[in-house]
């Protein structure tokens, strides 16, 4: 018995019928009598047959697939996006393949050629901490594939972009730990060469300086991750020695830095006030309750996928566009 899907081949030979017969009777072609229409998809229902998408895609030159790159599909920012992307994506006619970079550039480079080789008509991106190097994007881009970058994104790259308002929820943070009386504040940044990143760093300058006070970047610690706090614990326990806040890039640094503060004797938020930026679900699970700012990861994955599909659809959809979330700050009991 032959293994693997039914093939129209298949139900040729079984009716004995021309390949073509059967192909017209499953459009339901005119020129196919009823009697032979019926008989065909009665028995590819019974054989479960299920055309080809690859292969009417390439006869087409579409695929009515969208292909996603994250970072991570377990992160609740993340997995808010692809909702958001697959609610629009499905309502519209498309399918959406997902990838996971897993922060690593080489599974960046290797999943973006396996979404080429399935011909997806366009692609929707969030940058790995570890990519430097945005040629693999670059070709794709030259090649006619439309890119739409959400949350990271290549700034040497022209596409439509989706994006927080980074600096803005920064300054609000920070300027809301600070109308709390804390005027030492560290900060625990990403990588300079994220926009996120830079963006989040230079609203931390930005409300420091507005209340007049200088940016120590003896403060600034490089640190993203749980692990790198427990990596970096001494540097952020000698500086917390002299501080009274504390700013992480992500809620997922926030928490695990609180820990390692109230391991060390140093309560939140009497000694040290803290806050992230995310407002994941563990923002809320912890004690005390993370102040954070909220990003619209739902929101975001749907308008990425608007505008994506809309650029597929249009003959001239107009130059790039760049959509920006504003950024909410939550008020919990961290700071």
């Amino acid at each position: 018995m032959k293994s693997g899907p039914v093939s129209i081949s298949d139900i040729a030979k079984a009716l004995d019928v021309a390949v073509s017969t059967v192909s017209r009777a499953l459009k339901n072609h005119p020129d196919i009598s009823l009697a032979t229409r019926q008989r065909v998809q009665e028995y590819a229902e019974k054989v479960h047959y299920r055309p080809n998408v690859l292969a009417l895609g390439l006869k087409k030159q579409q695929s009515n697939t969208l292909g996603i790159i994250i970072p991570e599909i377990v992160h609740h920012f993340f997995s808010s996006i692809i909702s958001g992307v697959e609610d629009i994506a499905y309502g519209n006619g498309y399918r959406v393949m997902i990838c996971q970079s897993n922060e690593d550039y080489l599974r960046e480079v290797i999943n973006l050629q396996a979404l080429m080789d399935h011909r997806v008509d366009g692609l929707l991106v969030s940058i790995s901490k570890s990519t430097l190097d945005a040629n693999h994007f670059q070709r794709v881009s030259d090649s006619g594939v439309p890119i739409v970058f959400l949350d990271r994104v290549c700034s040497e790259i022209p596409t439509d972009r989706v994006v927080t308002d980074d600096y803005e929820g920064a300054r609000m943070l920070v300027s809301h730990l600070l109308s709390r009386g804390r005027r030492r504040i560290i900060h625990l940044s990403a990588s300079q060469h994220l926009t996120v990143g830079r963006e989040r760093y230079a609203g931390y300058c930005r409300a420091l300086q507005n209340a007049g006070i200088p940016v120590d970047e003896k403060l600034v610690i490089h640190c993203d991750t749980p692990e790198k706090v427990i990596a970096r614990k001494k540097e952020i326990l000698h500086a917390a020695k002299s501080s009274d806040g504390l700013f992480a890039v992500n809620d997922f640094t926030a928490v695990a830095a609180m820990q390692v503060l109230r391991e060390n004797g140093l309560e939140v938020p009497d000694d040290i006030a803290v806050g992230g930026f995310g407002d994941d679900p563990i923002a809320t699970m912890v004690s005390p309750s993370l102040t954070t700012v909220e990003q619209k990861g739902y929101e975001m994955g749907y308008e990425a996928a608007r505008l994506l599909i809309e650029r597929l659809r249009s003959a001239d959809s107009g130059g790039f566009k760049t959509k920006t979330f504003s950024a909410a700050l939550k008020i919990r009991d961290s700071g």
